[in-house]
This record gives C-alpha cells, structure tokens and sequence, in this order.
C-alpha cells in the first residue's frame, strides 16, 4: 500500500503551483508594462536592475530552503520546539544579512553596473532601479524564512494566498506608478518594495497565529539559547553548502544579464524575456518540488524509506507530465507571447529568434527543479553544492567558451547543457545512496 496518495501530493503542490505562478507572471506583467515604453533600454535597464538586487535575494534562497527543510523534519518528528528554533535562526540570520548589504549598497550597485558593461541609457535606468528596490531586502529575506517555515509546517494553502494578494498588490500598483503615473522604470521599482514590505507584514500575522500558544510562552532567554553558536553551527554548516550551490547557479544567471547587456540593448531586453518564460517554467514546476521537498523531510523525520520511495515516484510522474505541458504552450502559443509582452519590433524579433530554447528547456531541466526538491528535504546539501559547482564551472562556462561565436544560441546552449547537468548529477547520486539519507 502507498504511504503517499496523489491526492496528499496535490493538496501541497497544487496551491504551491498555484501561488509560484503568480511571481513570474508578475514579472511578465512588470516586462509588458516597460516593453511597451517607447526604447529598448527602459526593458533593458529595469532587467539590469533587477538582477542586481534579485540576485541577493536568491543568493539568498538557502534561507527558505533551510528552513524548510529542517522545519519538516521537527513537523515528521511532531517537536514544535525545534520548529520554532529554525524560525528564529533563519530571521536573525535574514536581517543581519540585508543590514550588511544596505551598508555597502553604494559600492555593490556601481560595481554591479560597471561589471555589466551595458550602454550609458542602461546604466542610468538600471542605477535607479535598483537604488529603491534594495530598501526591500530586509522584507524579502525575512520573507524567505517565513514562507520557508510555512512550508515545512504543511502551511501550503496559506503561503499561496500569502503570494497571490501580494503579487496583486505589486500588479496593481505597477499600473497605477507607469501607466497612471507615469514614473516608467522607477514606478515598478516603487510597486515592488511596497509589495515586499506589504508580505512581509501579512507573512508575520500568519506566523504568530498558526503557533500563537508557542510564541506566546517565547522570553528572550529562550531567544538567546536558540542563537547559541553551538545551536548554530549546524545551520550555518547546511545553509553554508546551500550558499555555495546558490552562488554557482546565480554565476550563470548573472553572466547571461550581463552579457545579454554587452550584446546590446535590443539583446538584454529580448533577453529579460525569455528568461521570464524561463521563470514560469521553473516557478511552476518548482510547484511539485516544493511539495516533494516537505514530504521528504517528513518520511526523514519519521525515518520511512518506503514514504521517500513513493513520494520520489510519484513526484518524477507529475513532473514529466508538467514538463511536456510546458512545451506545447510554448510551441503553440510561444510567439504570440513574444508580442503581447513587447511591441519593440526590434527586441521581438530577436526574442523570437531563440523561442526554440524555451520550447525544449521544461523537459530539459525538470529534473534538476525537482532533484533539488527531494534533497533539501533530506537537508543533503552538500550533494547539492557538488552537483551545481560541477554544472557551473565543468559545463556552463566551458561550453560558453566553446560555443561563443554563436553569440546568443551559443548562451542558451550553454545554459540547456547546464541544466541537463544538474539534473543527471542529482539523479545518478540518488539512485546510487538514496534511503541512505535517511539515516540521523
């Protein structure tokens, strides 16, 4: 008999989908909204400007993953105690993090700016961009947590709601600051940190309700035990590996950007396109990740090899099915996207140019999207930071290298072998150990 039903699978992935879609959709919002500005470079210079602050944020991600793995371990086990440590570990670390960076902002945006060699027009808008949006990153990274915690909790209906209304509020206001107001590239940088703040807020509210009891008892003596450094060190050891793994994926991100920029405007902002499909395929598809990553914890938690078998099974099904769904939308209705989202004639034909990548890549790179999934819950993250440094630096850069005279087929083939890569390391390493891991 299977220890895991569909119907378990989809009461947790079904509102993670739901909600994951509702970010890369608000990011086509936002590049619809300045693609259709009268240049190129108002797209180019919002995309610039984004990476620079986005890229910390998702540097950033061994937040969430962290907590969630570790909080659906304590949820398997049923030690509220232990959940509640993770929580607090994860929102000290966030807001220290985000206080260092707002520090030195100055300095990380004018380095960030000058790496990405893009025009003066670029530049400037991606400077301004940039120097609201980072005022966010306090709400964001405590947001990772939170979610990341929610998560682990079995709390999936309530982080999709959480998700849904503040990509709404970001919606709303991203058409009352550009088209109402016209303030162009600032006005969605404007939405955004407004957004951030407003999740955060409703993010805290959910917290505290769902264990009101327990934060109720909490001292700052509890406080302080829970951020002992012999209580932390093996946090700071998991999301340590988890930082490395973040660092080599966002090496890739970062390099496509900026090199999109060199390319040229009309490059980058086709590019800023693409990688936003490149977005509602992994967000989506992360859907069953995220599901299978807080199963995993809990068949870990519980110590049942047989649980992890079929939640592994079942998640690889749903997964491949949502894949080919993915590659039919965009081989049917792929450059019809193109023009909704821009109407720069120059930027939509070069975009449609590599709508081919987008087309191959959902069945290409699913299996790293949810081989990432099953082992944060396991909190293997050592095997995670091996397999990203290898696809990064053992086939990423190495096949740019080769394959540059390409110019822009060439960054797409590199980054479809790239995250091949990470899923053949993933699977081959987990079918090697598998229930090995979970052993204490």
């Amino acid at each position: 008999m299977a220890t895991v039903t569909h119907r378990q699978l989809f009461a947790l992935a079904i509102p993670m989908i739901l909600s994951n879609i509702t970010v890369p959709l608000l990011g086509l919002v936002d590049t619809a909204v300045i693609g259709h500005l009268s240049h190129a470079y108002y797209l180019g210079g919002s995309s610039v400007g984004a990476m620079i602050v986005t890229v910390i944020t998702w540097l950033c991600g061994f937040l969430r993953m962290s907590t969630t793995g570790l909080s659906a371990q304590a949820y398997g086990k049923q030690d509220v105690a232990q959940s509640c440590k993770v929580l607090v570990k994860g929102v000290v670390l966030a807001v220290a993090i985000a206080l260092v960076v707002l520090i030195f902002q100055q300095a990380y945006i004018s380095l960030a700016i000058e790496l990405a060699g893009a025009s003066e027009q670029v530049a400037f808008y991606a400077r301004e961009y940039a120097e609201i949006r980072i005022w966010g990153l306090p709400a964001a990274l405590i947001n990772l947590v939170l979610i990341g915690w929610l998560l682990g909790n079995h709390q999936a209906k309530a982080v999709m709601w959480l998700l849904i209304i503040t990509n709404m509020i970001n919606l709303l206001l991203d058409l009352l600051f550009v088209v109402v107001f016209d303030w162009q590239v600032k006005g969605v940088a404007y939405a955004t940190l407004i957004a951030e703040y407003s999740s955060l807020l409703i993010a805290t509210v959910i917290v505290f309700y769902y264990q009101k009891a327990y934060w109720r008892q909490l001292t700052w003596q509890i406080v302080s035990q829970y951020l002992s450094l012999v209580t932390l060190k093996q946090y700071l050891a998991l999301n340590r590996d988890i930082l490395i793994r973040t660092l080599s994926l966002q090496a890739c991100f970062v390099f496509i950007t900026f090199q999109g920029a060199r390319l040229g405007d009309n490059v980058v902002a086709a590019n800023a396109i693409l990688m936003n499909f490149l977005l509602f395929i992994s967000f989506g598809l992360d859907g069953i990740a995220n599901a299978a990553e807080v199963l995993v914890g809990k068949a870990k938690g519980a110590h049942k090899p047989k649980m992890l078998n079929d939640v592994v099974k079942m998640s690889l099904l749903w997964t491949l099915i949502f894949a080919v769904a993915y590659c039919l939308v965009f081989f049917i209705a792929g450059h019809w996207m193109i023009r909704l989202i821009s109407n720069i004639e120059p930027v939509v034909n070069f975009a449609e140019q590599f709508i081919g990548w987008i087309i191959i890549l959902p069945i290409v790179a699913c299996w790293s999207y949810l081989y990432d999934g099953i082992y944060i819950g396991l909190t293997q993250a050592k095997t995670m930071r091996n397999s990203m440094v290898f696809s990064t630096f053992g086939v990423f850069f190495p096949s740019w290298f080769i394959f540059q005279h390409l110019g822009n087929h060439g960054l797409w083939l590199a980054f479809t072998l790239f995250m091949a890569a990470r899923g053949i390391a993933l699977a081959i390493d987990y079918h090697r150990k598998g229930a090995r891991y979970l052993q204490p």
